[in-house]
């Protein structure tokens, strides 16, 4: 895939890239100008993709995860970036690269239900753990524990 059509990308890759910021952001109004915005610079930079360094997955989660640092740093420097955002980086790349989906789905068949659900919340739905706790009657700590477990096996699974 040399040069991808923008509107293939938005359409395969917009309910990905919107779950991601909204779990970062936790607000739908600013989520959703996000997106936008990282279309915007992805339809812009589109020339410059170069499918031999990366793959289009990984060149659009780096747009996304740098637009998500961007605006904290600039328009909201009084709010915290994620302290997980580096660590999720390994996962959320793992989530946007198509050729490992299957894998994945086979990793979380072998969870158990209540690990899954987590992972499921979190990634499909771009809850934050702490709606997650609050949604399961759990403590915040003992999901963000359950979901490192969840992560690591699943990076065990898949390697």
């Amino acid at each position: 895939m040399n040069h991808p059509d923008i509107e293939q990308i938005y359409t395969e890759y917009r309910d990905r890239v919107m779950g991601y910021i909204y779990a970062r952001l936790r607000s739908r109004a600013d989520a959703e100008d996000l997106c936008q915005d990282v279309f915007v610079k992805l339809n812009k930079k589109l020339n410059s993709f170069d499918s031999g360094k990366a793959s289009i997955s990984t060149w659009i989660y780096s747009i996304t995860r740098n637009s998500v640092i961007d605006f904290y740093r600039g328009s909201h420097p009084h709010e915290e970036i994620d302290e997980n955002m580096a660590q999720d980086g390994a996962i959320d790349d793992s989530l946007l690269n198509d050729e490992t989906l299957g894998e994945l789905a086979e990793a979380l068949e072998k969870l158990p239900a209540e690990l899954r659900e987590i992972v499921v919340r979190r990634y499909y739905d771009g809850m934050p753990l702490t709606e997650i706790a609050k949604t399961m009657n759990m403590s915040y700590g003992m999901v963000k524990l359950r979901h490192n477990s969840a992560l690591e096996l699943i990076r065990r699974s898949m390697a």
